[in-house]
């Protein structure tokens, strides 16, 4: 279909294993592996924190928040990958495209913010350990999980709305699902616009958590090197590795991925 100048685009191809055809059944295995133990991993966290009362703190709290928000964000991914994979359709309406980016953006932007608030919540317990349970309480846990989503939602609604107003021209997506990106470079115009919005909303979700994170954590270190036994020290550490890992690898792959120039 013609509108104008332009080809009216219904559906979209993905063409992001278009060059592995041999490997494809490899690559189905290894991402399904991964896939199940992703939902088994967060499946049994949530669970465990549900269900002992010891867990009812701050810190597991938000701990469950994050792990729902990563299996929604699997599940928005992985089965339609796989299912390319397994050789089924590769196309997807532009209404399922525009759904699928719309979520992949809101729960990748939720869970920056989710790390954001796990760091704060590990500088109140280091840096002002006697006012946790009053600075920490429920609602403002609550309050923070709701901001993480609320600036999920926002960011989410304003680059998909930006992005599915382009007029497209070709409907190959050089990628395995719509990330903004690959989609945008389909229009038929020119988005510089766009590259600079997209540009500026991820140094605004990655850049300033990322830094509150590192501010957080130059504050706990200096807190935890004033600890008098190294058995503390090195207890205290242990405390904050995991979550520092999970940070480190996060904003590290969301940087490369979004942080780059065109």
């Amino acid at each position: 279909m013609k509108r104008g100048n332009h080809t009216l685009t219904t559906e979209f191809v993905f063409q992001g294993f278009t060059s592995f055809h041999e490997h494809e059944l490899t690559l189905f295995v290894v991402f399904l592996a991964l896939y199940i133990l992703t939902l088994a991993g967060n499946t049994i966290i949530v669970t465990i924190i549900r269900i002992d009362r010891h867990l009812h703190t701050p810190m597991y709290f938000f701990l469950s928040m994050l792990s729902t928000s990563e299996t929604v964000y699997t599940l928005v991914i992985l089965p339609r990958m796989l299912s390319s994979l397994m050789g089924m359709s590769q196309s997807i309406s532009l209404a399922g495209c525009a759904t699928q980016m719309f979520f992949f953006v809101t729960f990748g932007i939720t869970n920056c913010f989710l790390l954001t608030a796990m760091g704060y919540d590990r500088y109140v317990a280091f840096c002002n350990p006697l006012r946790y349970t009053v600075i920490m309480n429920k609602r403002v846990c609550v309050q923070l999980v709701g901001g993480a989503c609320s600036i999920g939602l926002i960011v989410a609604m304003t680059q998909v709305s930006a992005v599915f107003r382009l007029p497209f021209c070709t409907t190959k997506v050089a990628h395995f699902f719509c990330d903004i990106r690959p989609v945008m470079k389909l229009s038929c115009i020119d988005t510089t616009v766009n590259e600079i919005l997209t540009l500026i909303i991820s140094v605004l979700v990655l850049v300033v958590p990322m830094g509150l994170v590192f501010i957080s954590y130059v504050l706990i270190i200096s807190t935890i090197l004033k600890i008098a036994s190294a058995e503390g020290r090195k207890k205290a550490f242990a405390t904050c590795a995991s979550h520092l890992t999970v940070v480190i690898v996060h904003y590290g792959c969301a940087s490369t991925a979004y942080l780059k120039p065109k």
